[in-house]
């Protein structure tokens, strides 16, 4: 039988991120996070009272070739 050697167990790469944490990672406001969202330019998922941001449509936001708008 094999034993675990002790040590940090490696945690996966959460799926989501809450809004703060995707404006962090993107160096960005929450409320540009939220106009984001109303324009449908960056998906949520709801989960209860919770919004979450897949990190894969980060990375779609960040990849698309799309016009900036004044705000």
């Amino acid at each position: 039988m094999e034993t675990k050697k002790p040590g940090p167990e490696r945690v996966p790469e959460a799926l989501t991120l809450s809004k703060v944490e995707a404006a962090q990672m993107l160096g960005i406001s929450l409320r540009t996070i939220d106009r984001l969202i109303a324009m449908k330019q960056l998906p949520v998922r709801r989960l209860g009272r919770r919004v979450l941001i897949p990190r894969d449509g980060l990375r779609n936001l960040l990849s698309a070739d799309r016009p900036t708008h004044a705000a």
